[in-house]
């Protein structure tokens, strides 16, 4: 049985040639997949520590479940599928609206546990009914504009959060980031990010001995005198230790909060399967189900020991568009360094300490890349924006999504961010589809690349 872990070296193991890319079933030299995996890590780290702290969660926890997830993911999909699984930040919305009820951390766990089953089963349908069931309901204008929410939908915490703890860290960072990507060569413009954020960390470190400290928002909103590299928590940290775990509890309210997010899961997983396929070069329609159904199983996984959901991240799309390394091994490296650090509280505090104005420099680059995935999943497919069939429902739920509008239907139910610019994109076209006269709907509902899929499904089918 194939599970995907054998790798052809690329080349001469250094470099991909210029425009070629690394494959999923290819790898670099190990020590160069070894820092890759690293990358990665960090890449995702800012996210993940914050996630689960926002939600009132154990972030060693997070990061350690983030590593086992990731491991699911890649034998379920066998390695055609690059990517990392880390806290979902849809679920923070949701954890604020239930911990508001009154719900603890294990009803919050056990809200999410159930939108993971709930995800696992919709990953079952794609599997037994085929990919037309995602295309049809989501082909490439709503495919697109959900890529670009999600990406675009990370702003305001790169805006409000990171950087104004910082503003000239985080020009210097970003500035020293994106000459790093396009400057460097070789091996050493695909750890750019990695660059970035040491660059940030030692800068923050030099102000602080030179200027001494700076008055701005700190992490917790708070405008005070701080240092820019507070490294105490490091020294109070253990080395070796355990995170902390709990079982989930079921309410019903509570699930009933956290259910929408189905819909943007979906919807994150159908556009990471997309964009990857579009920048291999392979189209992993075929894969869908299965990496719908392993980020369900995943999310049960963590959420039954007490951890947050996981979910295909978007922080590692930016990675791989950077260094075009699209390498399961490298994943897999990264699953390893999650797991120990998840063990390791001391690194989980040197992690936690990198300066927020640091972080905004390089999310700077990161959630753009994100979002202009989109962009780039509608050029590859031609998507026509002057008919106004694409634009109005594409254009109306961006806006939702990247502004974080809500719709309140009770005190107990929202639906804001991603979920609702998703629902928007996606119902807005169906329907405006259903009343637009005929020259409007001369495209097809499926996309290229579908049908060829769905005929071999249906073979198997009756095989």
């Amino acid at each position: 049985m194939d599970l995907g872990v054998r790798w052809k070296l690329h080349g001469d193991g250094r470099t991909p040639a210029p425009g070629a890319v690394v494959r999923p079933d290819e790898r670099l030299s190990w020590p160069r997949t070894f820092g890759l995996g690293a990358q990665h890590v960090v890449a995702m780290f800012g996210a993940s520590f914050v996630a689960p702290v926002l939600m009132g969660l154990d972030p060693n926890l997070a990061i350690m479940m983030s590593g086992v997830a990731t491991v699911v993911f890649l034998l379920a999909t066998r390695g055609r599928v690059p990517s990392y699984l880390g806290c979902s930040l849809s679920f923070v919305g949701v954890a604020a609206v239930i911990r508001a009820q009154g719900g603890t951390s294990a009803t919050v766990t056990g809200a999410c546990f159930v939108v993971g089953v709930v995800l696992f089963l919709a990953g079952l349908a794609v599997r037994r009914f085929g990919a037309r069931i995602i295309h049809a309901a989501m082909p490439p204008i709503v495919t697109g504009a959900v890529v670009m929410l999600i990406g675009f939908n990370l702003a305001p915490v790169t805006a409000s959060t990171y950087w104004p703890q910082d503003q000239w860290t985080a020009l210097l960072t970003m500035l020293v980031t994106g000459a790093a990507v396009v400057c460097l060569r070789g091996f050493w413009s695909r750890i750019a990010i990695f660059l970035g954020l040491v660059f940030g960390y030692v800068i923050s470190w030099a102000l602080d001995r030179i200027l001494g400290r700076i008055h701005s928002m700190d992490a917790s909103g708070k405008v005070t005198d701080h240092w820019r590299l507070d490294l105490s928590g490091v020294g109070r940290a253990d080395w070796i230790g355990l995170p902390s775990f709990h079982g989930p509890s079921f309410q019903w309210s509570a699930i009933l909060v956290a259910l929408p997010v189905v819909i943007a899961l979906v919807a994150e997983n159908a556009g990471h399967v997309k964009a990857v396929g579009e920048m291999t070069g392979d189209p992993l329609d075929d894969e869908l189900g299965t990496a719908i159904s392993a980020d369900g199983a995943a999310s049960m996984l963590s959420t039954a020991v007490g951890g947050p959901p996981d979910t295909t991240y978007s922080e590692n799309i930016g990675v791989m568009a950077a260094t075009r390394v699209y390498s399961t091994a490298a994943y897999w490296a990264a699953a390893g360094f999650a797991l120990l650090f998840g063990v390791c509280p001391k690194f989980g505090a040197v992690v936690a300490a990198i300066p927020g104005g640091v972080l905004g420099g390089i999310t700077v680059i990161l959630y753009g890349m994100i979002g202009l995935l989109g962009a780039q999943i509608w050029l590859n497919a031609r998507v026509d924006l002057r008919n106004p069939l694409n634009l109005v429902p594409a254009a109306a739920g961006i806006i939702i999504g990247i502004g974080g509008v809500t719709l309140k239907f009770t005190d107990n139910f929202l639906l804001n961010g991603i979920a609702l610019g998703t629902i928007v994109v996606i119902t807005g076209y169906h329907a405006l589809r259903a009343m637009a006269p005929a020259h409007l709907r001369q495209e097809p509902l499926l996309d290229s690349g579908t049908s060829s899929y769905d005929e071999s499904g249906d073979q198997r089918a009756s095989s």
